[in-house]
C-alpha cells in the first residue's frame, strides 16, 4: 500500500483560501483525470467539502507524488501553487488511512461528532467508481471508512460530543440566552433550499421560531420547503418568496440563515444596512424588546398555510430526511461541520521541521513532511487566525437588530456587514474560532480508540492482501505440475482405467495441497504483520515463480472486484 493524502482543510488554510480553493464538478473530474494520466499514481479520488479539499493517491514513488498532487490541486483549484503549498498538509500509508478514518468519525470536523461527513465520503468513492479513477485500494479504503464512522457513530456517544453547525450557530447568535428562549416569537429567513439550508429551516422550526421565509433561486423547491414545514408538526408559519426579494425580506426578520452554494456574494454590506435602517423603526413601533423578541401573540401564517400543533416540539426524523430529499433531489449533502479538537499549543520559534512551512515541499524528505504534517494539524490553524471576536449581546453598545448565521462557502453574506450597528454576524471562521475552545469528551477518547484498532486492521488486510496473488500463482504452478505428471503418467501406464487415474490424480494432488497448506497460511500471516512486505518477494524467489504470471492474477483479481464493488454503500 502506498496510499498519498495532499489536501487542506479548516485546520490548517484560512477561510479565505478554502472559499478560493473550491472544486466544482467539472473540476473534480478534471482533476481526478489528470491525475490518473501523471505517472507516480495508479487511482485516486478526490474529497472536496466546505471545510477541506483532498487528495487521495496509490502512489509508487513519494516525492514524485507529493509534488505532483501538490501542482495539480493548485491548477484546478485555481489558487497558484506558491500560495497554496503553506497551508497543504502530507500523510502517507497508514497516517494517510488515520487521517481518513478520523474525517469518517468526525473528529476532523468543525464541530465534533458531525455525521454528515459521512455522505461527502460515500460521493467520493462514488465519484471515483463513476469516473474508473477508484481501483481496489481506493476502494477498499472508502469502503472501510464508511463503516468505520458508522461504527463510531453506533457503538459511542460521539454525536453528544458535539453539535449540528446550525445549532452551534444559533448558540452563537443567542449568546448567553438558551436558544428556545431566544427563539421564541423571532422571524427567520432561509436563503437557499437545499440539504443544509432544508435542516436548517428545520432546526429553526424545531427550536421555536414563530415563522420562517424560504427564499431560492428556484421557486418550487422554496414552496415545496415552506409546504414541509408547515407540515412538521412544530407550529411554524412558513411561506416561500423569491430570491430577487430577499433583500426587502430582511427588514421584516430577526435572523438570516444562508447557505446557497452561490459562487458570488447574496447579500452585500449595502443590502444589510438598508435594511436595518428601514426596518429599526418598523420595528420599535411593534414593540420589540431589547432582546429582539418579537411580542406575543405570535405572528399568524399568511393566507393559504395552515399550522399544525401547538409548540416546538421535536422534528420527526422522518421530517427532516423529507426536508433533505425535497429540497434537492438527495444530489447534494450537509457541509463538513464536524468541530475542531482542542489544539496543542503553537510552536514557538521555528516548530515546523520544513522551516515556516512556506517552503515547496517537493526538495523536502518523508520523514519531515510527516513531521510537517503533524505540526500544521497542531499549529498552523491557530496561527493563521486572526485575534478572535467575542460574540457579544450588544454590537458596539446597540441592541442587535438583524442576526446573520451564513453556513455557506464561499460566504453568501459580505463579512463588512459586522461594521453595522445593530447587525451580528456568525460565519464558518467565527464558528471554527468559538468551537476550537470546547472541552473533549471521554467518548472522542473512545472514538479514537476504534480509529486506532482499525487503522491496525486494515493496515494488516492490505499487507495480507498483497501477497495473495503470489500464493494464487503458487498454486496455479502446483497445479500445471501436477497436470503434467499426470499426463506424464497416463503415457507410461496406458492400462489404468478411469477410477484407477482418478484416484491416482487425487491422491497427488491432496499430497501437493498438503504440502503447500502450511507455508501459505503462514505466509499470509506473517505478511499481514508490520514489515511483513517481503514475504510476497520471498516466495517468488523460492520458488522461482513468473513476475508477469503474478501481476496478470492481480489485475484479474482488481477487475474482479471493481465490477463486483457496485456503487458506494
Amino acid at each position: 500500500m502506498s496510499l498519498l493524502v495532499v489536501g487542506l482543510s479548516h485546520r490548517s488554510a484560512p477561510v479565505s483560501v478554502l472559499e478560493r480553493a473550491s472544486l466544482n464538478a467539472d473540476a473534480k473530474a478534471k482533476l481526478l483525470h489528470d491525475t490518473l494520466a501523471a505517472e507516480p499514481a495508479a487511482e485516486a479520488t478526490v474529497l472536496a467539502t466546505c471545510n477541506r479539499i483532498e487528495l487521495y493517491a496509490d502512489v509508487d514513488k513519494f516525492h514524485a507524488g507529493v509534488s505532483e498532487l501538490s501542482t495539480l490541486l493548485a491548477q484546478h483549484s485555481g489558487v497558484a501553487l506558491e500560495e497554496l503549498t503553506p497551508y497543504l498538509y502530507v500523510h502517507y500509508e497508514d497516517r494517510a488511512v488515520h487521517h481518513l478514518f478520523s474525517v469518517a468519525c468526525g473528529l476532523d470536523s468543525m464541530v465534533v461528532g458531525e455525521g454528515q461527513i459521512l455522505g461527502q465520503i460515500k460521493d467520493a468513492l462514488a465519484l471515483g467508481q463513476e469516473l474508473h479513477t477508484a481501483g481496489r485500494l481506493i476502494n477498499d479504503l472508502f469502503q472501510q471508512a464508511l463503516r468505520v464512522g458508522k461504527r463510531a457513530h453506533s457503538e459511542t456517544g460521539i454525536d453528544r460530543a458535539g453539535q449540528s453547525l446550525v445549532t452551534f450557530g444559533l448558540e452563537q447568535l443567542a449568546v448567553h440566552l438558551p436558544v428556545r428562549e431566544w427563539a421564541v416569537g423571532k422571524r427567520a429567513l432561509v436563503l437557499g433550499a437545499g440539504s443544509m439550508s432544508s435542516l436548517a429551516a428545520a432546526t429553526l422550526a424545531r427550536v421555536g421560531f414563530a415563522e420562517i421565509a424560504v427564499a431560492n433561486r428556484t421557486a418550487e423547491r422554496a414552496e415545496r420547503l415552506a409546504e414541509i414545514l408547515v407540515a412538521s408538526g412544530t407550529g411554524v408559519a412558513a411561506r416561500a418568496v423569491a430570491m430577487s426579494a430577499a433583500a426587502d425580506e430582511l427588514t421584516r426578520v430577526d435572523v438570516v440563515v444562508s447557505c446557497t452554494g452561490a459562487t458570488g456574494l447574496v447579500l452585500t454590506a449595502d443590502d444589510v444596512a438598508a435594511a436595518v435602517s428601514r426596518g429599526s423603526a418598523a420595528h420599535t413601533s411593534a414593540g420589540l424588546d431589547g432582546r429582539g423578541s418579537a411580542p406575543d401573540p405570535a405572528p399568524q401564517p399568511p393566507a393559504g398555510l395552515s399550522v399544525a400543533g401547538a409548540g416546538p416540539e421535536l422534528v420527526d426524523a422522518g421530517v427532516v430526511a423529507r426536508l433533505v430529499a425535497a429540497a434537492d433531489g438527495g444530489r447534494r449533502r450537509l457541509a463538513d461541520a464536524g468541530a475542531v479538537r482542542v489544539l496543542a499549543a503553537v510552536p514557538e520559534g521555528d516548530g515546523c521541521p520544513v522551516g515556516d512551512g512556506r517552503a515547496a515541499i517537493a526538495g523536502v524528505d518523508a520523514s519531515s513532511l510527516e513531521l510537517h504534517g503533524t505540526w500544521a494539524d497542531q499549529g498552523e490553524a491557530a496561527a493563521q487566525r486572526q485575534p478572535r471576536r467575542g460574540v457579544r449581546a450588544q454590537v458596539d453598545g446597540v441592541a442587535v437588530r438583524l442576526a446573520l448565521l451564513d453556513l455557506a462557502m464561499p460566504r453568501d453574506i459580505d463579512a463588512a456587514v459586522h461594521r453595522i450597528p445593530g447587525v451580528r454576524l456568525v460565519d464558518i471562521e467565527s464558528l471554527a474560532e468559538a468551537s476550537a475552545d470546547a472541552p473533549m469528551a471521554a467518548d472522542v477518547d473512545a472514538v479514537r480508540g476504534i480509529v486506532t484498532e482499525e487503522v491496525a486492521a486494515f493496515g494488516a488486510a492490505q499487507r495480507a492482501a498483497h501477497i495473495t496473488p503470489t500464493v494464487v500463482a503458487l498454486r496455479a504452478m502446483a497445479a500445471e505440475v501436477v497436470a503434467m505428471e499426470v499426463a506424464r503418467l497416463d503415457g507410461r501406464v496406458p492400462d489404468l482405467d478411469e477410477r484407477q487415474r482418478a484416484e491416482v490424480t487425487q491422491t497427488v494432488r491432496r499430497v501437493v495441497d498438503k504440502l503447500l497448506h502450511a507455508p501459505t497460511v503462514r505466509v499470509k500471516q506473517l505478511a499481514s504483520e508490520p514489515g511483513g512486505a517481503g514475504y510476497a518477494e520471498a516466495l517468488r524467489e523460492l520458488f522461482d515463480l513468473d513476475p508477469q504470471t503474478v501481476a496478470s492474477v492481480s489485475r484479474a483479481d482488481a477487475a474482479d472486484q471493481n465490477d463486483d464493488s457496485g456503487r458506494a454503500s
